[in-house]
């Protein structure tokens, strides 16, 4: 039987300006985290937030005349940091749909999120069975981390940034830049040129709506911008702000306006049944009566194809597995890091290959 052809939607465009990234880059002590101190008091925006990450101004910047925001804590892990993001996200979503000033979150600071993912990259790479065996040859070995480890890097990356550009309210991203000698197509230094390098994952500034850049001896440059209210000259020549300040910025260079509210941009997802994996995740913790909750559920979400219901119900089945037979190491006592990796790092390459070990007593009902 034929797929029927689906309907087609379309709307006008409403002309109204999107909240922005603010990437706000450059020198250190040149006064990027003092500016977004500024701004979270601003009288047009609502509740701010402060993401700090690897550095240790928040405490203090909220002396800052004007400053107004909430610390987020963390624990200083990937996960954790990930979750109070996809929180203020939550916050932030609320807020617009109930047409409230827009939320505000400052991640200080970008280049720390990439750097905490380059540490992971390089100590994963050190206890893969490559990285072992060239260690015990050579304590002293340069062990290179393959491309799928890199590719996880950049796939945890890519997941904060996505929901950094989908966030319904203002977000403004610090990261340190600095001036570095030019290298040539083979990596080899070009004598007397300079570049400038902005430390975080490459894609940054392509993500960012507009892109600020502040040296110490010198007034604030906007280096990019995604705007029809301004533009920055063509040739590499970057636009100077001698009275920079982000609200300007924003409400007055940019144009946006708290009386226009940009439409919420739709989560992108491959499938229905990938939103419901922190559902499954949320039950687990709860116990197995939750999961045979959420098993009905899906049965009866209407939204889901065959296909969907599936893999929603294979994650449960799972969950409900590793709560009723907990995987046990042989010797929980021990402090032997490397083999409470080894086990970790076997969950996960079981989580990865999506196998779902059925097992007497985990039933549910159709």
């Amino acid at each position: 039987m034929n797929r029927p052809i689906p309907k087609l939607r379309t709307r006008k465009p409403t002309g109204v300006i999107p909240w922005p990234i603010v990437l706000i880059e450059g020198e250190e002590k040149s006064g990027k985290s003092h500016q977004a101190a500024e701004f979270t008091g601003c009288e047009q925006t609502g509740q701010a937030y402060w993401l700090e990450l690897g550095e240790d101004t928040a405490d203090e910047y909220a002396n800052v005349p004007g400053a107004d925001y909430l610390l987020i804590e963390h624990n200083g892990t990937y996960r954790d940091i990930l979750g109070q993001i996809e929180a203020v996200h939550a916050e932030a979503t609320r807020a617009a749909v109930a047409k409230e000033k827009p939320v505000v979150l400052v991640i200080d600071s970008g280049s720390m999120l990439w750097r905490m993912l380059v540490n992971w990259t390089n100590e994963r790479a050190r206890r893969s069975r490559t990285g072992q065996n060239a260690l015990r040859q050579d304590p002293d070995a340069e062990v290179k981390p393959s491309m799928n480890l890199w590719n996880d890097a950049a796939e945890r990356w890519q997941r904060v940034m996505y929901l950094v550009r989908t966030m319904p309210g203002i977000v403004v991203l610090l990261a340190r830049g600095k001036e570095v000698a030019a290298v040539d197509g083979n990596g080899d230094p070009i004598p007397r040129t300079k570049d400038w390098r902005v430390e975080a994952h490459k894609s940054l500034a392509f993500d960012a709506t507009v892109w600020v850049r502040m040296r110490r001896e010198e007034p604030p440059q906007i280096i990019g911008a995604r705007s029809l209210k301004f533009q920055v000259p063509r040739g590499g020549q970057p636009k100077p702000m001698p009275d920079f300040s982000i609200e300007k910025l924003v409400f007055g260079l940019m144009g946006c306006s708290i009386h226009n509210q940009p439409k919420p941009t739709p989560e992108l997802t491959g499938d229905l049944a990938q939103a419901w994996m922190p559902k499954v995740h949320e039950a687990a913790a709860q116990g197995v009566e939750e999961l045979k909750k959420l098993w009905r559920q899906v049965e009866a979400d209407e939204g889901l194809d065959r296909d969907e219901v599936l893999v929603v119900r294979a994650a449960i089945e799972r969950a409900a597995t590793e709560l009723k037979n907990p995987r046990k190491l042989s010797d929980p006592t021990s402090d032997d890091v490397s083999r409470l990796r080894a086990a970790a790092s076997e969950q996960q390459d079981q989580d990865a290959e999506g196998t779902s070990a059925e097992e007497p007593g985990v039933e549910f009902a159709a």
